[in-house]
């Protein structure tokens, strides 16, 4: 499964589990570069769910003042 089709919640938990590995400082290198990588991608896409939320919500709000 993508990250599309992954909830929000799903991949806040994976976020959590690189910052978490990233944190113990335990990894080789390469790994850690990895790492970042994925998380930078899981930080991203995160946001744009939280936009995306965020858009449906100013709409149904304004839907209903109409």
């Amino acid at each position: 499964m993508n990250d599309e089709e992954r909830s929000f919640e799903e991949l806040q938990r994976e976020l959590e589990d690189v910052v978490a590995r990233l944190e113990r400082g335990d990894v080789p290198v390469d790994e850690a570069i990895a790492l970042f990588k994925r998380g930078e991608a899981l930080y991203r896409a995160c946001v744009e769910r939280l936009e995306q939320a965020e858009l449906r919500i100013e709409t149904l709000a304004r839907d209903r003042t109409e």
